[in-house]
């Protein structure tokens, strides 16, 4: 691996476009920037987003209803929305790998990227790509997706030809892996590497993001700064999205119930992050599962289990209490991602019985 360090500056090579190919061999290039990529606001507010309900996390998670065929997740408090199974993922994965576990997705055109960290890996994992075009031009079941890698499935050639729809891209240093999401300004991947000692406790001080190339599934920038302002410090993120003017987004809860939200940009040769001034007082849940961006109605989704909350990324230095929406379930599942295609078209990604359910509104 390469570093270059700049006084102040980084470089990101952003002209790469999403069908860009780069050899698999191809070394990712760490950038360490030395100024501070931080900004904190003199006067923080508290916004009393009174409808947004705590769902702390269940004491154990709940498997899939009906682990070899269909499953619905319907809202039962706020707005409304149900989820409905549309893929169930492989198990076993590809040579009974262990794809147990995806922590985040993204469904980016005809594709969905799923990002596999198995916990005995430690902080490593790999992005598998699912031509959906493909399975949909196959008829592919839920279950013949699920069971593709089978050694009954190998025997049928409808399933070859759906092993022929997925890419498995190959293992390198993830982090926990619940940060892939999809730039949709500069058409680029990004995820934090954010590597873990354990749950929720981060080896380094220090943030950092990795581009990744779209066809070799793999890094091909890492970026390295310091988000610290003052006394304020936070070691990075563990969540990630993206609007269409390119901002990036990251939310944490760093006490009690109460939300920190991140806006920043990435350039050319530089990075930088500032807490927005507004804290919600009401966070969706204990864990950080997931953060989305809608294309199809500019909202800003913050994801627990069984709980959703959302508001508008245009004002998320003017909101009102008004403008947080929140969607509560019951489902006692392990809420690991949701992500949003260019028509707005929702898929929530569950564990336990790994799937990608989509939503039935476009609007929610």
């Amino acid at each position: 691996m390469r570093t270059i360090h700049l006084a102040g500056a980084l470089i990101l090579s952003l002209g790469l476009g999403l069908a860009a190919t780069v050899p698999a061999h191809a070394a990712a290039t760490t950038v360490k920037q030395t100024s501070a990529a931080l900004v904190t606001s003199k006067r923080m507010t508290t916004l009393n987003d009174r409808q947004v309900h705590y769902v702390p996390v269940p004491s154990s998670y709940a498997d899939a209803t009906h682990p070899q065929g269909v499953n619905i997740i319907a809202s039962d408090r706020g707005s409304a929305v149900t989820f409905k199974t549309k893929y169930l993922l492989p198990i076993p994965g590809y040579r009974h790998q262990a794809w147990g576990d995806p922590q985040s997705s993204a469904v980016v055109g005809h594709y969905l990227y799923v990002v596999y960290c198995p916990t005995a890996w430690h902080n490593r994992g790999r992005i598998v790509r699912f031509n959906l075009q493909t399975l949909a031009d196959l008829k592919a079941t839920p279950r013949q997706l699920q069971m593709v890698y089978t050694n009954a499935a190998a025997q049928s050639a409808q399933e070859m030809m759906i092993r022929s729809a997925i890419k498995v891209g190959p293992a390198f240093t993830t982090g926990h892996g619940q940060s892939l999401a999809y730039d949709w300004h500069n058409h680029q991947f990004y995820m934090w590497c954010d590597r873990e000692s354990a749950p929720r406790v981060n080896m380094s001080q220090y943030g950092v993001l990795q581009q990744i190339n779209a066809t070799s599934l793999q890094p091909v920038h890492r970026i390295q700064f310091r988000l610290k302002a003052k006394h304020f410090a936070v070691p990075g993120g563990h969540v990630l999205a993206f609007d269409k003017a390119g901002h990036a987004y990251f939310w944490t809860r760093p006490r009690a119930n109460e939300v920190y939200i991140y806006q920043g940009n990435i350039h050319r040769n530089h990075v930088s992050f500032r807490l927005t001034k507004q804290i919600l007082a009401h966070g969706p849940g204990t864990r950080v599962q997931s953060m989305a961006y809608n294309p199809n109605n500019g909202r800003l989704y913050l994801v627990a289990d069984d709980s959703i909350a959302s508001l508008p990324a245009k004002k998320i230095e003017h909101l009102s209490s008004g403008d947080v929406k929140w969607t509560g379930f019951a489902s006692h599942r392990e809420f690991e991602g949701l992500t949003f295609g260019s028509d707005g078209q929702a898929y929530l990604m569950s564990n336990h019985q790994p799937e990608i359910l989509a939503g039935n509104s476009l609007n929610w």
